[in-house]
């Protein structure tokens, strides 16, 4: 994200009025003074949806999708050596005049080096997300994404590192610290993850040890595999864990000019009594309007062995009757709106 040149003088200003005030600053100066504030960065996010269940209800929202408002700085503590920190928050309800307020999405702090990666600590998305599971967190809405979801170290309480690039070869890890401190037992939940790029193609593995006390203690195992062909890129993905399912996705990205579309499959079947499956074919078409601001439409056409559960109320005159059951199929579009700085 740019820094903005109001944000930039507003900061100025406000933090170093006393200096300002003692000395006039050369060009050079104030413009070097500019560039050691924090850059502040956001966006407003709307979408209007519909979605309907076979069978079951249909609806119509109009939501905030993930506003964001957020601030980053890094400085360089020694040559070679950058320190920097991260704060997000998200959850505005931008579409609601007496919203609830902001959360924390993004925050962390670390260092970084050429010849040591980069280790920080806090809130972020995590080591196993950030390598392996692209296609769910690629679309705006996801509302069927299957994705990966399953593995269960979360993004919070996290200390993450990633190693330098070994001729292609990158590694990462991170560890959730769970503390007693919070009425909860002790626990070390882990994720370690190897990613291999060279030329077009990119490689890589991760694994989640879901050590997190939910009944199911076995390890989520992924893999991905991207492809880029100048304005194509293909994934392909696959994610696993005993007792729970299987789960596998093939997405294609296509970029002409200022807009992109793109195609996604997304599978997986229930390690259970019923062998319980289902399915999502996901499309996005996004124009880029702008340097600061994009819309776009995404459809999504889910299915599967009565996998999609539903619960409604209908006016009958004076009488409301609750309606409950499930489905097999399921349809959401989208239509969106994102400016951003």
């Amino acid at each position: 994200m740019k820094k903005t040149i109001l944000a930039s003088a507003i900061a100025a200003a406000t933090f170093s009025g006393a200096a300002m005030a003692q000395s006039t600053l050369s060009a050079s100066e104030l413009a070097a003074k500019m560039d050691s504030m924090p850059t502040v960065y956001g966006n407003i996010q709307y979408v209007l949806t519909h979605d309907n269940v076979d069978g079951g209800p249909s609806e119509v929202e109009h939501a905030d999708n993930g506003s964001t408002l957020g601030v980053m700085h890094d400085h360089e503590i020694a040559p070679g050596i950058t320190g920097f920190f991260k704060l997000e928050l998200d959850g505005f309800g931008a579409d609601e005049k007496d919203s609830d307020g902001a959360n924390i999405d993004e925050a962390y702090i670390g260092v970084k080096g050429d010849s040591f990666g980069q280790v920080w600590i806090g809130s972020d998305d995590s080591t196993y997300e950030s390598a392996v599971d692209e296609i769910a967190q690629f679309y705006e809405v996801a509302t069927l994404s299957i994705g990966a979801a399953g593995y269960s170290t979360g993004e919070g309480d996290l200390i993450q590192y990633r190693s330098p690039s070994f001729s292609g070869l990158t590694l990462g890890g991170a560890v959730q610290v769970n503390g007693d401190g919070e009425g909860g037992d002790k626990s070390y939940p882990y994720q370690l993850a190897a990613m291999y790029e060279v030329d077009a193609l990119e490689l890589a593995f991760a694994v989640d040890s879901n050590d997190n006390g939910d009944g199911n203690n076995e390890n989520t195992y992924g893999l991905r595999a991207s492809y880029n062909l100048d304005n194509l890129r293909v994934t392909g993905e696959f994610h696993t864990r005993k007792d729970a399912y299987d789960k596998f996705g093939l997405m294609g990205v296509y970029t002409l000019g200022k807009n992109q579309f793109a195609l996604s499959y997304e599978m997986a079947e229930a390690d259970n009594s019923d062998s319980t499956e289902w399915d999502t074919i996901t499309l996005q078409a996004l124009h880029n309007v702008s340097d600061h601001l994009y819309v776009y439409f995404e459809g999504y056409i889910g299915g599967g062995d009565d996998v999609y559960d539903y619960n409604f109320e209908r006016a009958d005159s004076d009488d409301f009757d609750a309606t409950a059951g499930v489905s097999d199929e399921r349809t959401v579009a989208a239509i969106g709106a994102v400016y951003y700085f």
